[in-house]
């Protein structure tokens, strides 16, 4: 583990269009007991109410926020998430999806668990729609879950206790199975080391497995955080998921091939001439 006095850390929220949840999540990180050095929400292409919201917030947030926008053009959330590795300012990046929840020591969390050549997986909590409604309706709450509350699943998602997450954590894998963008960390520069995200994926589906098996292939080992780290996952409808094939593929050609290198990926969005009429807005 890193020496958590001296870690800097980028949080990275990734949005589209879902402004009332985004609020929720903004407000949980400013309950943390340990804040991020900056915020960036890496928005696929909102409307302006979801601007709204980020302006709103950056006001009364003691970190920086920055809102990383690029134009509606289908589901681009590997690009989305490269421009916001590409702007970020700090050592580690933790990467969220704007509809989760944090528990108050969740950004100390991973601090505790960050390693270089490392990726941290995390897990989350399921809420029922009823509960996501009920949270909702109060943006800037912070509740307490207590393990037996009606309205979550995966109940052993909620448990928070630092012995069980330190004997899962020390043993490291390179295991495909349940590799989720929604609660993940890892350091920048191993990141920029394979070029980040693919942004030959577009449509849901494959592009955080398959920028995981670079990370692999280029030396990395994986670390489960369990009990510990813990988000609580609002609920939504499930995606389309028409893009599958072709992403699988794509997977499968990474797999294979055993690619550590995309060609199409953030190194784009670290070239300032590379602008283009999507922006990169600081609030």
């Amino acid at each position: 583990m890193e020496n958590s006095k001296t870690l800097t850390v980028s949080l990275i929220i990734t949005t589209y269009n879902r402004p009332d949840a985004l609020q929720k999540v903004l407000h949980s990180v400013l309950a943390q007991t340990t804040l991020p050095h900056e915020i960036l929400v890496a928005d696929d292409g909102s409307r302006t109410d979801t601007a709204e919201v980020v302006t709103t917030f950056a006001q009364q947030s003691p970190i920086p926020v920055h809102h990383i926008w690029q134009e509606d053009d289908g589901f681009r959330a590997a690009q989305s998430r490269n421009r916001a590795i590409a702007a970020a300012q700090y050592d580690y990046i933790v990467l969220i999806d704007g509809d989760m929840v944090l528990e108050k020591h969740f950004i100390a969390d991973h601090i505790q668990a960050a390693q270089k050549n490392c990726l941290i997986q995390g897990s989350r909590v399921l809420l029922t729609p009823e509960k996501t409604t009920e949270w909702l309706k109060q943006p800037e709450k912070v509740e307490l879950l207590h393990l037996w509350d009606k309205g979550i699943k995966k109940r052993l998602s909620a448990i928070r206790c630092a012995y069980l997450s330190h004997q899962i954590w020390k043993k490291a894998n390179q295991n495909h199975r349940s590799i989720k963008s929604c609660n993940m960390g890892f350091f920048r520069a191993d990141a920029l080391n394979i070029n980040g995200f693919n942004n030959d994926f577009v449509g849901w589906g494959r592009e955080d497995s398959e920028f995981v098996a670079r990370l692999y292939h280029s030396g990395c080992v994986r670390r489960n955080l369990k009990f510990a780290g813990i988000a609580y996952h609002l609920w939504h409808n499930e995606a389309e998921r028409a893009a599958l094939p072709q992403n699988d593929a794509l997977l499968q050609n990474t797999l294979t091939n055993k690619l550590a290198y995309c060609e199409n990926g953030v190194n784009q969005f670290l070239q300032p001439e590379n602008t283009s009429s999507d922006h990169h807005k600081a609030v």
